[in-house]
């Protein structure tokens, strides 16, 4: 049966809100909880011991926990906290670049979707030093993906982005701060105002990306809830649900009936529709783009 894995949460959310947020996490029907800040480090409503307090009460609960690392190291203390948290002896870490790669070599860890692994060279690479699992790049289709499950390492799993807005890229520049006219050292912290991230308007008033600190997502929601049965029969073991600031315990529950048998996936998307912040898509996994709905 498919695992669900509970993305780390993208948007800086107050500390009150995120320990409420993961307490609820741990009665759901999630198999995997990523944990921690991969966008930006100025975000301080949560440190590593609060991670690891976190992580450590979902593991009571019987959730696999792993610690994801920020996607763009950019200064010395970016790296030392990307260390430090690579060094944990508690959980299994997501590597978001090659630097965690570096530092987890040997020591089994999770690819991420940052990583951009498209071909089975790169995934031979990383199996050999330690990686057992790898998270499938968002843009990646069905095809290419199902080209190398074939060849996949034995004893590592797939992952496959299934809900949730897409991140898309990452920019040295804060764009949130950017918006408000304010320099990215003196932030002031814009995101926190944005649980959901900045829409970002065409000239003809259509939402087309979501602006989160120095990161840019899609405005639509990628919803994968139809291709569950396929997706079964291909082989892959793990289903990613990224958090958002409401309805993320629904939308889990949705795809737990759909694993289960107890709903259909047609049904299913249905009821998700009114859940998906700006609507959804699903090109990508379809090899059109990213913003169509195909399914």
């Amino acid at each position: 049966m498919l695992k669900l894995a509970l993305g780390p949460v993208l948007y800086y959310w107050p500390r009150l809100t995120m320990f409420e947020f993961y307490q609820q996490v741990a009665e759901s029907p999630v198999d995997i909880v990523y944990l921690g800040e991969v966008v930006c480090s100025r975000r301080h409503e949560l440190r590593l011991p609060d991670w690891l307090d976190i992580g450590a009460m979902l593991r009571d609960a019987g959730k696999e926990v792993v610690l994801s690392t920020q996607a763009l190291i950019e200064s010395g203390a970016e790296l030392t906290t990307m260390r430090k948290l690579c060094e944990n002896r508690d959980f299994l870490v997501e590597a978001n670049d090659f630097g965690a790669v570096r530092n987890l070599e040997g020591a089994g860890f999770i690819a991420g979707p940052h990583l951009n692994i498209y071909s089975e060279p790169t995934l031979a690479v990383l199996a050999r030093q330690g990686t057992r699992r790898w998270v499938a790049p968002l843009e990646m289709d069905r095809s290419a993906i199902a080209t190398l499950l074939k060849t996949q390492p034995a004893g590592v799993e797939s992952e496959v982005f299934a809900w949730g807005r897409m991140p898309l890229a990452f920019s040295a520049r804060c764009m949130t701060a950017r918006n408000r006219n304010l320099p990215k050292d003196d932030c002031q912290f814009s995101c926190i105002d944005y649980p959901d991230g900045l829409i970002m308007d065409t000239r003809e008033q259509k939402a087309f990306l979501v602006l989160n600190g120095i990161q840019t997502q899609s405005a639509l929601c990628c919803n994968l809830v139809r291709a569950m049965p396929e997706m079964a029969d291909m082989g892959i073991n793990v289903l990613r649900i990224s958090p958002q600031a409401q309805d993320t315990l629904e939308v889990m529950a949705v795809f737990d009936k759909v694993r289960r048998g107890e709903w259909q996936a047609p049904h299913a998307a249905v009821v998700l529709e009114p859940l998906a912040p700006g609507g959804s898509c699903d090109g990508f996994w379809y090899g059109q783009p990213g913003m169509e709905r195909v399914a």
